[in-house]
């Protein structure tokens, strides 16, 4: 039986919840948050805390408790978040904080708070769910894709500071998967409309509800995948999820080495003169 404890924030629904059913069925202990404190699902190996994950006070308290409970945690799942859809130009600031708040800094207080654990044992593993919206750019995403972006260079980064320790970093990121991410009560919608981008955003806005429930990935094989990345004697920093996810990272791939290749002569002359 495996013996590693995991903590898994967001496991209300969506790939938390599917997640901790796979860590459940293959024997794992896990430590589950929600926003209320509660989940349907039951089971012995299973403790379920109250977490808001934007809120830097709560997270320490919550780490804290689950490291006393279970004696310690190895794998952190840094799950909870949600989308934002509108042009950059809709999104009101209030809205871009929220959207921040909970999907880079609610991670970003996660990872502070069990860094000190992880260092102490030496070992650990981080897992951060990004998204393909953290590696390219889409119309209506915006705001979304720049908090997801950030969480792309904050692993970078964090991948590099914690090696050193033994403790490993991997970037979750899914493609489009038949979770309520779309749905009405998770994904928000810029409150502001702007006409002139009728036919960009506006399309956006539209296929997020007839896309909702008919993703082509099934979240059940995804997290299998996950879970197998972190088992596996040389976990990837980069984990995409989904054929559409793997064309569109070729895709921007492509347009990234046309760029370089057309301007690397003039841009590299950049140099002082000898």
């Amino acid at each position: 039986m495996p013996t590693a404890n995991w903590f898994v924030t967001g496991i209300s629904r969506g790939f938390g919840k599917t997640l901790c059913e796979e860590l459940l069925v293959r024997g794992y202990r896990v430590v589950g948050t929600t926003r209320n404190g509660s989940s349907d699902i039951t089971h012995e190996n299973l403790m379920v805390m109250q977490l808001d994950v934007t809120d830097e006070q709560q997270t320490e308290q919550v780490i804290k408790q689950a490291i006393e409970k279970m004696g310690r945690i190895d794998v952190v799942v840094n799950n909870a978040g949600f989308g934002m859809v509108g042009a950059v130009e809709e999104v009101s600031t209030e809205e871009a904080q929220a959207t921040f708040d909970t999907n880079f800094f609610g991670t970003f207080n996660v990872i502070r708070a069990v860094a000190p654990h992880f260092r102490a044992n030496r070992s650990g593993h981080i897992v951060n769910f990004s998204s393909v919206g953290g590696i390219t750019g889409s119309a209506g995403f915006g705001i979304y894709n720049a908090a997801k972006f950030a969480i792309e260079g904050l692993s970078e980064a964090l991948d590099l500071e914690l090696k050193p320790f033994g403790i490993t970093v991997t970037i979750v990121e899914p493609g489009y998967f038949r979770t309520e991410f779309l749905s009405s009560g998770s994904i928000k919608k810029a409150a502001k409309l702007v006409d002139a981008y009728a036919d960009t955003v506006g399309k956006a806005r539209n296929n997020v509800s007839s896309a909702s429930g008919n993703q082509p990935g099934d979240p059940a094989k995804a997290v299998r995948v996950i879970v197998n990345a972190v088992e596996s004697p040389s976990p990837p920093l980069r984990l995409p999820l989904g054929s559409d996810c793997y064309a569109r990272i070729d895709e921007k791939l492509a347009r990234l080495k046309r760029d370089m290749d057309g301007w690397r002569a003039m841009a590299t002359a950049t140099q002082f003169d000898p």
